[in-house]
């Protein structure tokens, strides 16, 4: 016992001079090992080390896990601000309201949620201009005409109101009910897009469109079951009226679309015959009568008379003094005679539409339309589309352009009116159209829905009144432009090459590897490359025209004077003094422009040395014209700037660009004198300088002029 006192002690005096430990550690230690049991493995003291591993890691992680914690919190702060900042500015930027969307939000009228979604999956997020002037005419009842340019949304301006009043109505689903609205199109095409935008709206009522050219038997199918919205042509409503299967008897409303048309001389008698049906003497009584288009001649208010009740509402968006096409299109025109027009039209489309756009070219004929969709300058795939076409071809050929299976379509008038065929890069028109209407109608189909677009209308030196006549009446202008040169279609052709490139996949590429890396050995980089641009562009072989006529094999070139001139013979001298007698031979003609400038057709530029009073130089674009010389510019043959047979006189008939004025030169039979000039030929006083005459010479002006070599 003494022993074990003493080594008791003896334990006790060495833990007095062991340092105590911490008393939190003790705590801690007590309290995370309070509740552990020991096992016969002796896990306990394995738990206890862990403990104390897990505190000694808390506390050294604690003062460091402090401190970021003190900087990240002021700065998701500020992130969080900058963040709440930059919403507002782009709600106020890019959300904000224009004033035709708040005039036009579907909270200001009558338009249920369901239609309001139906229209959203269309891409309409408000009203355009025309539907909101007439929604609510339309949809109280009033008789309506209603006229805007084309591609403005004529037809959701009736559509929308005419569904949701059938659709406050109680519904009705009796079979073989009668149709309570009728819709009546000029074209089968037109007819069809109608009917698409109707069931586009609704998901209520029934819908259905009768066309000439399509089976009977689904026609009669649908009267049986029964129609809530019958749209159609006029000739094949009226087969189903007098085959007595068709009730137009309890009709409600009735639209004419493209009104003009409709009524025009081939249609009068039918739509009558249709609607007498439902029409009776007494007018107040008659169905609600819609009249939409985009041109209303005066004479269809006196047809309409017959149909509409005394008071009736005219929403007017074009007026007489405004322009009438729309105005998201450019107009263009290009001088082209008729022999040409086919080469140059391949040009057009490639620098205006490029091989991804798409392009509608409009004739006059039938076998017009086939041949350009088979010309082989045109590299992108085409198709036409007129009435000799079975109906079933039109429909698969129409869905095609809107799908994108090719790229242009030629068409006759059949395809212009009502046709929404959105995206449409260029519209060309192979010739002035011989009524402003058709033009109109015609240069509508791009530029739709607020995109821009192009329309480009070729012409002959003769069709230029008619030219100026569309202009006129339509209020717009065109631009006259020269033929796309070759510069043109290469940026062109390059651009559309690239983008061949960019949809090349990555494994295809490897297969080519090999091949690619000789053809930059024997041929170098940049000329491998240019040539692979080149064949895929199919721009292998390009072809100089004339800025003025397009003409092949010119160049046009612009002849700067320093001094004034006396007469344009003054220009054939210069010409003639560097670059010798045969030079006459080779220049196609000489035009005064605007700004006095001379234009050539030439390739002289290599022979020609500039001086200090002549500059020569190759025209790019073409420049504007001198107004009376816009007409008649003077062929070899027929007088204008002193040809073998003219020289301003031409056996008599005289004028420059319609001046009734000679302009001499030292040519044979030149103004002046010589069999055409100021001898016997009219308006021979303004000859002079001509061999074989005298006269009193022309007008002294500064120079500068054009010439075609």
């Amino acid at each position: 016992d003494k022993t074990k006192k003493k080594a008791m002690a003896a334990v006790v005096e060495n833990a007095d001079d062991c340092d105590p430990p911490a008393p939190k550690k003790i705590k801690k230690q007590k309290m995370d090992t309070s509740n552990e049991s020991p096992d016969l493995n002796g896990n306990v003291k394995k738990d206890k080390l862990k403990v104390k591993n897990s505190h000694s890691s808390d506390e050294l992680i604690k003062p460091d896990s402090d401190q970021p914690s003190e900087v990240i919190t002021p700065l998701l702060l500020l992130l969080l601000l900058y963040y709440y900042i930059l919403n507002i500015l782009l709600s106020f930027l890019f959300l904000q309201e224009t004033p035709e969307q708040r005039e036009g939000a579907f909270s200001n009228f009558k338009i249920s949620q369901k239609t309001i979604q139906l229209l959203q999956a269309r891409g309409v997020t408000y009203l355009f201009d025309i539907q909101v002037k007439t929604f609510n005419p339309v949809y109280d009842g009033k008789d309506v005409i209603g006229q805007a340019r084309t591609g403005t949304g004529k037809t959701f301006s009736f559509a929308i109101p005419l569904v949701e009043k059938l659709q406050s109505e109680p519904a009705d689903k009796r079979r073989g009910r009668p149709p309570k609205v009728l819709v009546l199109a000029p074209t089968r095409e037109l007819a069809i897009q109608v009917a698409k935008d109707f069931k586009d709206v609704t998901r209520n009522l029934s819908v259905f469109c009768f066309y000439g050219g399509s089976s009977y038997n689904p026609q009669v199918d649908a009267i049986r079951s029964g129609i809530d919205i019958l749209v159609g042509t006029p000739g094949r409503i009226k087969d189903n009226l007098q085959n007595n299967k068709l009730d137009l008897s309890q009709l409600k409303h009735v639209v004419l679309d493209e009104v003009d048309q409709m009524l025009d001389m081939g249609f009068a008698e039918q739509v009558e015959e249709i609607l007498s049906a439902s029409y009776k003497k007494d007018a107040e009584s008659n169905p609600q009568t819609l009249l939409f288009s985009a041109t209303c001649p005066p004479w269809v208010y006196d047809v309409a008379k017959k149909y509409m009740r005394s008071q009736f509402v005219h929403v007017d968006l074009i007026g007489k003094k405004t322009q009438k096409a729309a105005t998201t299109v450019e107009h263009l025109a290009i001088a082209c005679h008729w022999s040409q027009r086919a080469a140059v039209l391949g040009d057009v489309v490639q620098v205006y539409s490029g091989s991804h756009g798409r392009s509608i070219v409009f004739c006059e004929t039938k076998k017009e339309a086939h041949e350009l969709s088979m010309n082989p300058s045109i590299k992108q795939n085409a198709q036409s589309l007129h009435g000799d076409i079975p109906q079933k071809q039109r429909e698969t050929t129409l869905k095609g352009f809107r799908n994108g299976t090719f790229e242009v379509l030629v068409a006759t008038n059949v395809a212009a009116r009502g046709l929404d065929i959105p995206e449409v890069d260029l519209v060309v028109q192979c010739s002035p159209p011989k009524d402003v209407e058709s033009y109109i109608h015609r240069s509508g189909r791009t530029g739709r829905a607020g995109r821009t677009g192009v329309c480009i209308c070729f012409y002959q030196r003769k069709e230029e009144d008619q030219l100026r006549y569309v202009e006129k009446k339509a209020g717009i202008t065109f631009k006259r432009v020269g033929v796309p040169t070759a510069n043109d279609i290469v940026k062109s052709s390059s651009k559309d090459a690239v983008r061949y490139l960019d949809s090349v996949p990555a494994a295809a590429i490897e297969y080519f590897r090999a091949a690619a890396e000789r053809l930059i050995e024997e041929r170098g980089p940049v000329e491998a490359l240019a040539a692979a641009l080149a064949h895929i562009s199919g721009a292998t072989t390009l072809e100089q025209r004339s800025l003025l006529n397009s003409d092949a094999g010119f160049t046009t070139m612009i002849m700067n004077c320093s001094v004034e001139m006396n007469n344009i013979g003054t220009a054939w001298r210069a010409l003639k003094e560097q670059l010798g007698e045969e030079i006459d031979d080779q220049i196609r003609r000489m035009i005064f422009l605007k700004d006095q400038m001379v234009h050539i057709h030439s390739v002289l530029k290599d022979k020609w040395e500039d001086g200090r009073r002549w500059q020569l130089t190759v025209a790019t674009e073409l420049p504007e014209l001198k107004e009376q010389q816009q007409r008649g510019f003077g062929e070899r043959t027929s007088g204008g700037f002193g040809g073998r047979g003219g020289g301003g006189g031409g056996r008599g008939r005289g004028g420059f660009g319609g001046d009734r004025r000679s302009f001499g030169g030292n040519r044979r039979g030149g103004a002046g004198g010589g069999r055409g000039g100021g001898g016997r030929g009219r308006g021979g006083r303004g000859g002079g300088g001509g061999r074989g005459g005298g006269g009193r010479g022309g007008q002294k002006r500064s120079f500068s002029q054009a010439f075609d070599y």
